[in-house]
């Protein structure tokens, strides 16, 4: 499903009025609830049961990656002014 929302090619061009963008609107959630359905029940109910442990423990911090992500963001907007300027 995020292959079709990112892809290049659409069933209807992006750029034709208001039905362009309605198709995204329609087949993105269709195919998600499609693809929501064919899980088996144990695997969403184990999946839940993880993400309910998950959300009740302590959660992690991850300064370091975050301060990485912060530093390469500055580095591209630094670098794009440099060479707009």
């Amino acid at each position: 499903m995020i292959g079709y929302v990112l892809s290049p090619i659409d069933l209807i061009p992006d750029f034709i009025p208001v039905i362009g963008y309605l198709d995204d609107l329609i087949i993105a959630p269709a195919g998600t609830a499609l693809l929501v359905t064919m899980i088996p029940k144990e695997v969403m109910e184990e999946c839940r049961e993880k993400a309910r442990f998950r959300s009740i423990s302590k959660k992690p911090r991850n300064w370091t990656d975050a301060m990485i992500i912060f530093m390469i963001w500055l580095s591209s907007i630094y670098i794009t002014l440099r060479l707009l300027w």
